[in-house]
């Protein structure tokens, strides 16, 4: 009984520090950031350039960066992959798209950069847009002949234009809740007040009360969707920096060899995390020995793959493409955590 009110302690004390520390300055300025994203910026205007008589710059260049655009998770993204893959968006963007979505996620490089430090963040983000051309690319020239055209127009009636706000509107918007984001986090209370009556006139000026309605219900259900499991996520990493001792993690993944990057990418690959649960978890075995080479690996791996992801991906592109996809995040996330970790040193 005394262990198990010690580690409830544990996490408990963990989602305490974390409340205090992060949720104000750091989630809830990401979440309005995420509902704006998800209401104001069409995912038609981004689908539409999947298509398969698109160049390849222009469809390569905005699925690696779908994700922080569209604002999906591991679970949303699946069937967005699905419609575009099987209506005749070419393998190598649609692939793009499938890393993209849940590893550049905008509530994830976020959070990464506050938890786990900056250039951690700031490697996840890179990394994952690199990832995302280069294992579709590679995915295109595997199975090229396989690669054509299936059906032009049902896809370009799928990606139907919708109507909306301006784009310029759309980044001046968006850059003003990136900045309270930014103000906030770095707790400059001044620059924060400014962006926010920045906010304020822009809200008043061009929009309605019923798209505002609308971005608060979005927002709304990101934090639904996030916080239960995200606090879930804390709590455990609370209990397993109280359970598991050091000597466990510190000889498989705590120095910056292939070995120790391929384990880590692998445990990723494997596991299923919800969104943004990955940090916390993360940081908990940063906080017991492991390098930042293989946490950069296990970022860039898990939250993009899982078993339920796989048998899912199978059932769309087959057993075949599913393996090829997946050993190429592995491999991708090996080598990346393995460079990251020499530079790191």
């Amino acid at each position: 009984m005394t262990i198990i009110n010690e580690l409830f302690h544990s996490g408990l004390n963990a989602l305490l520090e974390y409340l205090s520390m992060h949720v104000l300055t750091c989630l809830v300025p990401a979440f309005f950031i995420a509902g704006a994203i998800a209401v104001f910026v069409s995912q038609a205007s981004i689908l539409k350039y999947f298509g398969p008589g698109t160049k390849k710059f222009q469809s390569y260049g905005v699925a690696s960066v779908s994700g922080a655009i569209l604002a999906v998770c591991s679970c949303t993204v699946l069937p967005l992959f699905g419609s575009i893959y099987k209506r005749g968006a070419g393998i190598g963007p649609a692939i793009a798209f499938l890393y993209s979505g849940p590893a550049i996620n905008v509530l994830a490089i976020v959070y990464s950069a506050r938890i786990l430090g900056y250039d951690l963040g700031i490697a996840r983000a890179i990394g994952a847009i690199v990832f995302a051309v280069g294992i579709g690319f590679l995915m295109s020239l595997i199975y090229r002949k396989e690669n054509t055209a299936k059906d032009t127009e049902v896809f370009e009636t799928l990606c139907a234009e919708q109507e909306g706000k301006s784009w310029q509107l759309q980044v001046i918007f968006i850059t003003t809740l990136v900045s309270i984001l930014i103000f906030a986090a770095a707790k400059h209370w001044v620059a924060t007040g400014v962006s926010l009556a920045i906010l304020g006139g822009i809200l008043w000026r061009w929009f309605t009360k019923s798209e505002i309605r609308q971005w608060m219900r979005e927002t709304l259900r990101f934090v639904r969707l996030v916080i239960p499991w995200l606090l879930v996520g804390v709590f455990v990493a609370g209990i397993i920096v109280d359970l598991v001792p050091e000597r466990v993690i510190v000889p498989y993944v705590g120095g910056n060899s292939l070995f120790a990057n391929f384990i880590a990418s692998l445990v990723g690959a494997l596991m299923y995390f919800a969104t943004l649960t990955e940090v916390p978890i993360i940081k908990a075995f940063m906080d017991l020995g492991m390098g930042k080479g293989p946490a950069l690996s296990l970022l860039l791996a898990g939250p993009a793959l899982s078993l339920p992801n796989m048998l899912a991906i199978r059932s769309i592109m087959g057993a075949k493409k599913t393996l090829t996809y997946v050993a190429l995040v592995v491999v991708f996330a090996t080598i990346s955590g393995y460079i990251f970790g020499l530079i790191a040193q």
